[in-house]
C-alpha cells in the first residue's frame, strides 16, 4: 500500500471507476459539478454540523462523535425521506456495534429542504445505478462530527470495514485543527491499497462496498476545538439493513 497525493478520478468515468477500481474519488469543484449545483451551494449544508448530537452508544466510552441519522428512497428522479428510524448493521459487517438498534436524532428538516441536498443525494443514486442496475435505493444519510476534545477522535472506531451495502460516499465537510484522519482503501480480496487524506471541504470518496474495504485514521489536536466532519451516505437495494434479514446486497 503506497501513500501519496489523493489518487483523483477523471469526472467522466466515475462509474466506471466503480466497476473496475471498487472507488472514485473526486475534487470538491467535481462534486459541485455533478450535483448541478455550486460549491457555495453545497457549503449552505455545512452550518447545521455545529448542531449535531452526541453520539451515546460509542463501546469504547468516547464522546468525541457527535451525529444525525436521516433515511431516503431514491426511485430514480424522486428522492423521498422516510418515518424516522434507527441505523442497524449486522455484526458481520460491523463487530463493535452491529446487531445494535442505535436511534439517532434526525438530520434537521432545514438541511434537507436546501436544494443541494436534494440534487447532491440524487446525482449520486444516478452514479451508483449506473454502476450497478439497481432501483430503488434505500438510502441512509449520516453527518459525523470527530472532535478531539478529549485528546484523541476516531472516525472509525470499528477498523477497517465494510457497511453491508452497494456503495458508500464519504464526503468531507470541514477539518479544523486536526491531525491524522488518513482514509485507507484497500481491496477486499486482494493485496492493493491506496492511502490519502481528504483536506478540503466537498471532496467526495464513493466506494463499491463488495470491492473494498476502508476505514480512517485517528485524529489528534493541531489547535484548539479540533474537528472533522463528514457526510456519510450509503445506498442499498431492496431493503434498508434489518429490514431483510440484515444481509447484504452484493
Amino acid at each position: 500500500m503506497t501513500s501519496s497525493e489523493p489518487p483523483y478520478t477523471d469526472p467522466s468515468r466515475v462509474a466506471d471507476a466503480l466497476r473496475t477500481e471498487g472507488y472514485a474519488l473526486l475534487r470538491p469543484a467535481d462534486v459541485a459539478r455533478l450535483a448541478g449545483c455550486t460549491l457555495d451551494e453545497l457549503k449552505t449544508l455545512a452550518p447545521s454540523w455545529d448542531r449535531l448530537e452526541l453520539d451515546n452508544y460509542l463501546k469504547d466510552g468516547g464522546r468525541y462523535r457527535r451525529r444525525r441519522h436521516s433515511c431516503f428512497i431514491d426511485s430514480g428522479g424522486q428522492l423521498t425521506q422516510t418515518a424516522h428510524r434507527a441505523h442497524w448493521q449486522p455484526i458481520e459487517y460491523n463487530a463493535l456495534h452491529g446487531g445494535m438498534h442505535r436511534l439517532f436524532e434526525p438530520i434537521e428538516p432545514s438541511t434537507i429542504a436546501e436544494p443541494a441536498w436534494d440534487r447532491l443525494l440524487k446525482a449520486l443514486g444516478e452514479i451508483c445505478a449506473q454502476a450497478k442496475d439497481a432501483r430503488p435505493w434505500y438510502v441512509e444519510a449520516h453527518q459525523f462530527r470527530i472532535d478531539t476534545a478529549g485528546g484523541i477522535g476516531r472516525p472509525t472506531p470499528e477498523g477497517a470495514h465494510r457497511d453491508g451495502v452497494d456503495f458508500v460516499a464519504v464526503i468531507l465537510v470541514d477539518r479544523e485543527n486536526v491531525k491524522g484522519g488518513e482514509t485507507r482503501v484497500f481491496e477486499a480480496n486482494g493485496p492493493q491499497g491506496k492511502r490519502f487524506t481528504m483536506y478540503e471541504p466537498w471532496t467526495l470518496l464513493l466506494l463499491d462496498d463488495a470491492a473494498v474495504i476502508h476505514e480512517t485514521t485517528p485524529i489528534q489536536p493541531d489547535g484548539a476545538d479540533g474537528h472533522r466532519d463528514t457526510l456519510v451516505l450509503t445506498w442499498r437495494a431492496g431493503a434498508f439493513q434489518g429490514e431483510d434479514g440484515g444481509q447484504g446486497s452484493e
